[in-house]
């Protein structure tokens, strides 16, 4: 039998089958080998999938296997970025109810940022690995107190958590922009890196913030049956024996894990988490299980579609992705918003 389920107040989504899933995972590998071979193969210096295969193998020439392995912690970057950040997206849409809901709701971008500026300008830090750990410190800090100013009480509900998101960014915007606009050192530092990126890091980037994202996942996959009795509703759930309080709380914290670890290694990178896990709900349904699986697979895929894009549009220059996941992700959302109402 089919049935509806609601996310919020937007509309009814269908739950698929099992073959529908099957058939969804299947379209998102290709899709995500794909992504992962045009990654290596375009950049400045185009190289084919030849070239690719030859340094997998070992017969090519010094030079060609430099530029293609150059292109691997970006690559690997890219699919720790967008597997976090569309995992902490359908997180956070599952637990406020809210279609709009992104981590950025958390406070998880302007943390990570007033983090470098207060280091930078008052700690003289610099360099990547520095800015990274900053970075991630300031983003964890944020997410938790973004939550005990949301839940404190025990009541306010979603709204009150993305007012407290809300007011907690623009007091922590307005603290950056007064330290780096009177800061011209300050102001390079955080210039550089709040546009968002996958080049110009290594894999240090990566394995410093996977702990985090590994964590924040695991997480994300155990709390999946308890999302999926919260969308009944609190109260169905909790007559199911699932504590919502207990769910939402861990939900945040997994949310917070994956956001604070994608933003620290790559920068504040947006739609991503907002755009995937809707493309995604039509895909498979309501069920939250398939929905976190299948983010996996998806929101890497956008990611680095959206970073050749970038490399290939003013080569031999570079559009950010940060600038590119907007255009690329629109029409994505846009199609599934379309998709959901004619499911309603």
């Amino acid at each position: 039998m089919t049935t509806l389920s609601r996310i919020g107040q937007g509309p009814a989504v269908v739950r698929r089958g099992p073959a529908r899933h099957v058939m969804a995972a299947a379209l998102c590998l290709v899709l995500l080998a794909l992504a992962l071979l045009a990654s290596v193969m375009f950049g400045s210096r185009p190289t084919s999938a030849g070239d690719v295969l030859r340094v997998l193998t070992g017969d090519v020439d010094g030079y060609t296997r430099t530029v293609v392995e150059s292109r691997y912690p970006r690559t690997a970057l890219g699919v720790l970025a967008g597997l976090s950040l569309g995992v902490a997206g359908t997180l956070m849409q599952g637990i406020t109810r809210n279609p709009l809901a992104e981590p950025g709701l958390l406070g998880i971008n302007a943390g990570a940022s007033a983090s470098i500026v207060a280091a930078t300008a008052f700690l003289g830090a610099g360099g990547q690995r520095e800015t990274i750990w900053w970075a991630l410190l300031g983003a964890l800090l944020t997410g938790v107190v973004v939550h005990v100013v949301g839940t404190a009480g025990g009541g306010g509900g979603p709204v009150r958590l993305v007012l407290a998101g809300a007011v907690l960014s623009a007091v922590l915007a307005a603290f950056i922009q007064a330290v780096a606009l009177s800061n011209p050192r300050v102001f390079d530092t955080y210039r550089y890196w709040v546009v968002g990126a996958l080049g110009g890091r290594g894999f240090d980037a990566f394995w410093a913030v996977l702990p985090f994202a590994a964590a924040g996942l695991l997480l994300a996959l155990l709390l999946a049956p308890g999302l999926n009795a919260m969308a009944m509703g609190d109260d169905k759930a909790a007559s199911l024996g699932i504590s919502p309080a207990r769910v939402k709380g861990a939900g945040l914290l997994a949310a917070t894990l994956l956001a604070a670890a994608a933003t620290a290694a790559v920068g504040p990178i947006a739609f991503v988490g907002l755009a995937v896990p809707h493309v995604v709900r039509v895909l498979v349904g309501a069920d939250f299980r398939a929905q976190i699986l299948l983010t996996c697979l998806a929101g890497p895929t956008l990611l680095l579609f959206a970073d050749v894009i970038g490399r290939v549009l003013l080569r031999p220059q570079e559009l950010m992705v940060g600038v590119v996941t907007a255009f690329v992700g629109a029409p994505a959302l846009l199609f599934a918003v379309r998709r959901m109402r004619g499911a309603a």
